[in-house]
């Protein structure tokens, strides 16, 4: 029972409240997880998962304290809607230390950004953040994209 886990003065109604709200938080975490923003397994060897169906931005970094990649993820996450327009899902590496497959065949020195069009082709590459005008407009710009909005 749920209660064994609290103290005596927890009432079971609170227990099983408590027990719902985490439930929740749990489905929302997982959610957002598999949604726009996602965490790049390091066993990825290529994106073609993902080909004709999303174009995946993929962020390397350090970590997840580096300022370049919290720049990019606060312009990123400004602009989900836009993005998600797109097809868009961004995939992310702040592990360099478990040595991604990814991340050793595009061998980022740092941070570094990647957009990959929907026909598995990399489109944009930079050791900067890049903002989401720039990127909403190069994919505005693709041909794919462009057959989309006739």
């Amino acid at each position: 029972m749920i209660t064994a886990c609290f103290p005596a003065q927890w009432h079971p109604g609170k227990s099983l409240l408590l027990a719902a709200l985490l439930l929740v938080l749990c489905s929302a975490a997982h959610a957002a997880e598999s949604s726009l923003f996602r965490t790049l397994p390091p066993d990825t060897a290529d994106l073609s998962q993902y080909r004709w169906h999303s174009r995946p931005v993929v962020i390397f970094a350090p970590s997840t304290q580096d300022a370049s990649y919290l720049k990019q993820m606060a312009m990123l996450e400004k602009a989900q809607t836009a993005l998600a327009e797109r097809d868009v899902i961004v995939l992310t590496d702040t592990a360099p230390t478990k040595q991604g497959q990814l991340r050793s065949q595009l061998q980022p020195e740092g941070f570094e950004v990647v957009l990959v069009g929907k026909d598995g082709g990399m489109k944009l590459r930079d050791t900067r953040p890049i903002s989401s005008e720039i990127l909403l407009s190069t994919i505005d710009q693709m041909p794919m994209r462009k057959a989309n909005l006739d």
